[in-house]
């Protein structure tokens, strides 16, 4: 991933094995670029889904622009994400298999452009999700004793 991270998906990896991740350009409106600029969006409950040889994005969230007028974008509409149909092919295949989907991990710019990072995950089962808190609390346990320890030095 390069480039200034405009949004991010904090469940993803901690509902999915992330296995690969590809980058996608999305189509946007004008109103829906200004948001994205303002900060103005989640994608905490999207996903991606192939249909008819096309992929799309659901369930992003971009808030409208405020000082847009009538031909203001819809918060929640579904996007085109735009991919090579060699990775297109890839991603229907592997939406095919039980337990998997297509996680937006985060929007950032390149080039002056918003470029979608997709990561091709297998659900984690609850265990799994148990299990990745408990590694994520002693982490910040050993952290805050390093920490701690070069305070009193």
């Amino acid at each position: 991933m390069a480039g200034t991270n405009i949004l991010s998906n904090s469940k993803a990896r901690r509902d999915y094995h992330i296995l690969e991740t590809i980058e996608a350009g999305i189509v946007l409106k004008g109103t829906e670029v200004k948001a994205l600029r303002a900060g103005l969006g989640q994608i905490r409950d999207a996903y991606a889904r192939v249909e008819r040889d096309e992929l799309f994005l659901h369930d992003a969230h971009i808030d409208e622009y405020s000082f847009g007028n009538r031909q203001n974008h819809q918060p929640k509409c579904a996007r085109k994400l735009l991919v090579h149909k060699n990775e297109m092919r890839h991603l229907a295949q592997w939406e095919q298999g039980k337990g998997q989907a297509l996680v937006p991990l985060s929007f950032y710019w390149k080039n002056n452009r918003v470029k979608v990072s997709l990561g091709l995950g297998k659900g984690k089962a609850e265990y799994d999700k148990r299990e990745t808190l408990k590694q994520d609390e002693s982490d910040r346990e050993l952290r805050r004793a390093l920490m701690h320890h070069q305070k009193g030095k």
